[in-house]
């Protein structure tokens, strides 16, 4: 299983994208349409090409921040958003970060990094986010594939890595998932201790 930054970029090189569906989901949307405070500073983790940052940003969010190992990946959302802050958009190891952040949207990221490396998430996205700020969006649910991505999971297996660091205010399936994913999705909202 390679998992390498080259092996992702070369995903992008060869459009070999299935989890790309050109926009951004309905309950990212959705979540995004809630908030009130445009000010905020979100980091979307794993961004691929950022149909969410997009959204954002026609929606007048200020203070974004993308990270992804893919150089193509980025520089694909520049091109489509060049008025998006260049140095906001980082080609790096999201665990290698710094700084902080009030919200963190979590779409397909999770699922694409090695299971091994999933407490590693939570505290990272722990230490990454002001006090109260919130890591929130959609994991995939049920079991899904072994050897490669995306990978799946149970709720139950999820709570364990983030229970301990963050509260738990919503955690459920989707009921909005788009029509390929219905039955697959969990959306939720955690809340940094």
């Amino acid at each position: 299983m390679d998992l390498s930054k080259n092996n992702w970029n070369a995903r992008y090189l060869d459009n070999n994208t299935g989890w790309d569906i050109g926009y951004p989901s309905t309950p990212i949307k959705e979540y995004i349409d809630q908030i009130k405070d445009k000010n905020i500073k979100i980091l979307i983790p794993g961004c691929g090409n950022a149909h969410e940052a997009t959204y954002l940003l026609k929606k007048g969010f200020t203070n974004l921040y993308l990270v992804d190992f893919s150089s193509k990946a980025i520089n694909s959302f520049l091109e489509r958003n060049p008025e998006f802050p260049y140095k906001n958009a980082i080609c790096d190891d999201f665990f290698n970060l710094s700084g902080k952040f009030d919200l963190i949207l979590e779409q397909t990221f999770f699922c694409a990094l090695d299971p091994k490396l999933r407490a590693n998430y939570s505290a990272k996205s722990h230490e990454l986010l002001n006090n109260g700020g919130k890591l929130s969006g959609l994991f995939f649910y049920g079991k899904l594939y072994e050897n490669h991505p995306p990978f799946g999971g149970s709720q139950l297996e999820y709570e364990k890595y983030f229970e301990n660091s963050f509260n738990i205010k919503t955690f459920e399936k989707c009921y909005n998932s788009i029509d390929k994913r219905k039955g697959k999705e969990l959306f939720f909202i955690f809340e940094k201790k």
